[in-house]
């Protein structure tokens, strides 16, 4: 099922690792303010088609609703499907978004392979140390605790509504690192955005790997959103949607009638110069 929320320029939002896509809502809703964003979940595939099947998934969503181009944006393990899909298919792509994703030498640590090995077993393990890795960077992006605990409750209440499959979330990681990134990445020709959180923030993919992005794709400009973490897109939405919101308005030409609910984005479109900073903490709540 695909979920179509908010109006403007379409752009397509690719989960992580996880694999559902109510993990990215605050994501998703900060975004609709200025896109109409088409997201879903990702479905099983073996390590050989994993990837391919999710880039043949979204060329169906973009045909189901009758759009040409769209702005792709993967968040994490997303990431790298949005730029294989932007790499495969440069004239369906506007723009290219990837937030904190996994570099391209990225491999599960030791101990992630036996999880990945016995995902039944091992996975609730992994499931129980996330909330440690992620302690520091929540305190930073979320300093009033009562915000901290709210934000709590809405993941507890997303993994009961939303379970994830352990056995797919091993999939997925033991189909890394992905054959043929490097010159996937160097085929890509859409505006990119590489978003990451900050260095010593990011306990889950190293933000290192993913800057390396840049250097891969011709053009492609680095954002770092502060006080965050690997977790920034939902931790942070708001920062983040206007961070990519600004992105597009200065990289891309929209159409005049960018605002209509079928438009995508314009096949002339043009990059502009001079765009790269950081989200500082003052600008956006």
């Amino acid at each position: 099922m695909v979920h179509v929320q908010g109006n403007g320029p379409a752009l397509v939002l690719i989960p992580g690792i996880q694999g559902r896509w109510e993990y990215a809502r605050p994501t998703v809703e900060a975004l609709a303010a200025h896109f109409r964003v088409l997201t879903f979940s990702l479905g099983a595939g073996s390590r050989d088609d994993i990837f391919n099947t999710q880039v043949d998934r979204i060329s169906s969503v973009l045909d189901a609703h009758d759009i040409d181009r769209a702005i792709l944006c993967g968040i994490s393990y997303g990431g790298l499907i949005a730029a294989r899909f932007a790499a495969l298919h440069p004239e369906r792509t506007a723009a290219l978004v990837m937030a904190s994703t996994p570099g391209p030498d990225w491999h599960l640590r030791p101990r992630h392979h036996v999880y990945a090995r016995w995902p039944w077993l091992f996975g609730p393990l992994f499931l129980v140390e996330t909330p440690f890795r992620l302690r520091a960077e929540l305190a930073a992006a979320l300093p009033d605790p009562a915000d901290r605990r709210r934000f709590v409750r809405w993941q507890l209440r997303t993994i009961l509504s939303a379970p994830v499959s352990l056995l797919q979330m091993a999939g997925r990681a033991r189909a890394l690192p992905l054959p043929n990134l490097v010159a996937d990445c160097q085929r890509v020709t859409a505006p990119t955005l590489i978003v990451t959180g900050e260095r010593a923030l990011d306990r889950v993919v190293p933000v290192d790997g993913t800057t390396a992005y840049a250097g891969l794709i011709h053009g492609a400009r680095h954002l770092v959103l502060e006080r965050t973490g690997h977790q920034g897109t939902i931790t942070r939405p708001s920062a983040f949607a206007e961070a990519v919101n600004e992105f597009v308005g200065s990289a891309v030409r929209l159409k005049p009638d960018a605002t209509d609910s079928q438009s995508g984005v314009d096949s002339q479109s043009g990059v502009a110069s001079g765009f790269s900073r950081t989200v500082s903490r003052s600008e956006v709540a």
